[in-house]
């Protein structure tokens, strides 16, 4: 079996690499797999340059069970996601959901929309172990949250020049994860870091389907959550919590009601910060809040609320 230095110089000889690993086949033990290393599997050479790198605001965290990778054959730039077995609950007020990683759920995924631009594309391959390790073609963007956050503007401005725009990509955004629905996938981690905005085509993508979760009343409300928060942090150009609201100068009446049911010390009652924002919106911001009184069983409901909101803006 070629080396890993033999590898990198036969199908990418002008690479500088500055320390050569050894090949893997077997991925079972990831933690062991570093820079320099070589995994071969599905047919290909992949070289690792690092553990993949997962922040936002006060964290940081790495996720050593995918790596940052270079495909030797094509050069093409991978993220390979290794198998790693994790469960966890999570506390939605007095509910508890069972909630863990699939690699075989994500690779139904990758199947189901492969093709379909809306969402990250990759394939699954079987290691030597017969891991099933996912290969995951690198997305060039920025995610979401961060694209609002960026945009240099103050809220009235962002809200009238911009937001229109980006409301309607996050309305087709929300239609993709309806198509999942739709089939019986459920994404399973909707967050603000998984919503890609691609540099060169501007389309919003779907990344990360790992995760599942036990549910036994709307198996899609997770998800459906998920886009409530989203829909808040591009509504609001940031998510915003007492803190945020003092920092920004503003005094607000808030009370319990205008809260998120699931991360609770966010606002979902947006109108309250920013009165312009339009009542059919802060409506469909409120399905979210914690004294909801009607919540949506489907995101073809959310969207057609979105959609009505366009033409108020």
């Amino acid at each position: 079996m070629p080396s890993a230095r033999e590898l990198v110089e036969h199908f990418q000889p002008g690479l500088k690499v500055r320390r050569f690993g050894r090949v893997v086949n077997d991925t079972s033990e990831f933690m062991s797999i570093g820079p320099g290393d070589v995994i071969a599997v599905g047919g290909r050479h992949h070289l690792v340059h690092r553990d993949a790198v997962e922040e936002g605001p006060g964290y940081r965290d790495t996720k050593y069970w995918v790596k940052k990778c270079v495909e030797l054959e094509s050069g093409d730039p991978k993220l390979l996601k290794l198998v790693f077995h994790e469960r966890f609950d999570l506390q939605y007020g007095c509910v508890k959901i069972r909630c863990y990683r699939s690699p075989r759920k994500e690779g139904r995924i990758l199947d189901l929309v492969r093709g379909d631009a809306r969402f990250m594309q990759g394939r699954t391959a079987r290691d030597a172990a017969g891991n099933r390790v996912r290969i995951i073609d690198i997305i060039a963007g920025k995610r979401i949250d961060h694209v609002v956050a960026n945009i240099r503007a103050d809220h009235a401005t962002y809200f009238r020049d911009r937001f229109p725009a980006i409301l309607a990509k996050f309305a087709g955004a929300c239609e993709a994860i309806g198509h999942l629905h739709d089939r019986g996938e459920r994404h399973g981690d909707i967050n603000l870091d998984h919503l890609m905005r691609e540099y060169a085509t501007g389309a919003y993508r779907w990344i990360d389907f790992d995760y599942a979760y036990e549910a036994s009343a709307n198996p899609f409300a997770l998800d459906l959550f998920g886009l409530g928060r989203l829909l808040a942090c591009i509504t609001g150009k940031g998510m915003h919590t007492a803190h945020t609201v003092r920092e920004l100068g503003l005094a607000p009446d808030l009370d319990r009601a205008d809260f998120s049911c699931v991360h609770k010390n966010e606002i979902m009652n947006l109108k309250k910060l920013y009165p312009y924002v339009p009542e059919s919106l802060n409506r469909t911001l409120l399905h979210f809040s914690h004294e909801a009184e009607v919540a949506y069983d489907a995101v073809a409901e959310l969207v057609t609320d979105l959609r009505g909101s366009l033409s108020d803006l």
